[in-house]
Order: structure tokens, then sequence, then C-alpha cells
């Protein structure tokens, strides 16, 4: 890839990742001159990609907008979704805690849909943020597909991740979390939660065909 057009992609997913950003974050975030990032945020703004407010905040602008709804209507997560989530209810319903389905691009994961637990006290607020792949347990489940992996306090402290990712789904990385308070998390639970976990996944493999897929390769 030339260096610039990777330049230019570093701003994009910066100012996306964050939301919104100034010229300052930006360019500290990319590693570039304030001169060089303005550069390439304003030809970003030019085409649409991005939008600056009044006080130089950039964030996600009408042209990336609806390129992002088209995509998701008509590509791999308008079906996933739908069919993930009867699975992701399921597996709430079963383990007590909040799931998660998560998709994968390159640097990282996020959550796209989501279960809640019923308790009281309950995992919340996953959908549509990201988390790295780099020291999760969705990262690592990533990285051995139909491994489950389990970690604590990766991303937010005293809470326990479960992962599992599925085999099989070419590009778009694909898997489920179970997330709840550490202290829920003892090996009796960890044992049916794995379970219950392999299960969802498999189950949502059936349904997208995944397995069919696998076999005929």
């Amino acid at each position: 890839m030339p260096r610039s057009i990777g330049r230019v992609l570093d701003l994009l997913e910066t100012v996306l990742d964050s939301g919104g950003c100034n010229l300052a974050s930006a360019a500290g975030a990319a590693d570039l001159t304030p001169t060089t990032a303005l550069r390439h945020l304003r030809a970003l703004e030019a085409r649409g990609y991005l939008e600056r407010d009044e006080a130089g905040v950039f964030s996600a602008g009408p042209t990336l907008l609806r390129i992002s709804a088209t995509l998701h209507d008509a590509g791999p997560l308008g079906r996933l979704v739908p069919v993930a989530q009867p699975h992701l209810d399921a597996l709430a319903a079963a383990t007590g805690e909040s799931c998660y389905l998560v998709a994968r691009d390159g640097r990282s994961a996020t959550y796209v849909a989501a279960a809640e637990s019923s308790r009281a006290i309950r995992h919340v607020g996953w959908v549509g943020q990201k988390v790295p792949l780099t020291g999760s347990a969705v990262g690592e489940a990533f990285a051995e597909p139909g491994t489950p992996a389990r970690r604590t306090g990766a991303v937010e402290a005293d809470i326990t991740a479960m992962s599992l990712a599925m085999p099989g789904t070419g590009t778009l990385g694909v898997a489920v979390s179970v997330v709840g308070p550490a202290h829920r998390f003892d090996d009796a639970a960890v044992t049916q939660i794995d379970a219950a976990l392999r299960g969802a996944v498999d189950a949502i493999a059936q349904d997208l065909g995944v397995h069919e897929r696998e076999a005929a390769s």
C-alpha cells in the first residue's frame, strides 16, 4: 500500500474510533505533523467522508454514513445480526450473563449486537464499541477460532469475558462473547458457560451455512 494512502486511512480510522477529534489529536494518534494531517483531513472532508464543526472537531461525514448504511443492510452484517440474535438471547438466558456478537477487522473487534442479562447487576453498553485484539479475550479467540478464551480485567476492571470465534467465516471474523462481573465466573460457572457458548456459536454457524462451506472446501 502506498504510504500516503496508509496515512489517510490511519487518520480516517483515528477519527472514527474516537467518535470525533480535533487536528492535534488526530495528528498525534496517526504520528503525523499537523500540516500533513490537515492536508489529508481536508481531502477526506471535501469528499464527504469526514465533516468538521465550528470547534474544529472532525467526525464521520455524510458520504461515509451513506456508504455505511448501504453496506450494513446489504453486506454480511445485514444477515449476520438477525441470524445471531435469537441465539444470543438464548445464550443470555442460559448463562445469566450479557452476551455479544463480535465482528473483526484488521486491527480491532466491534461489538455489533447484544442480549442483556436479566440480573440487576449486569454488564451493558458494548454495542458499537471497539476493543483491541491484543490482550483481550475476543482477540485471543480470533487468534484460535474454535477455542474459547477467557480474560478478566482486560478491557474493564472486575469484568470477565469468555469469547469463542467461529471458524470458516472468511474475511469477516465472527465471535460471541459472554461478559459479566468477575466474581460470578467461578469454576462451575465457567464450565457451564463454556458449553453454552460452544452451542450458541455452532448454532449460529449452522444457520449461516458456515459448516456447509467448510465441508465443501
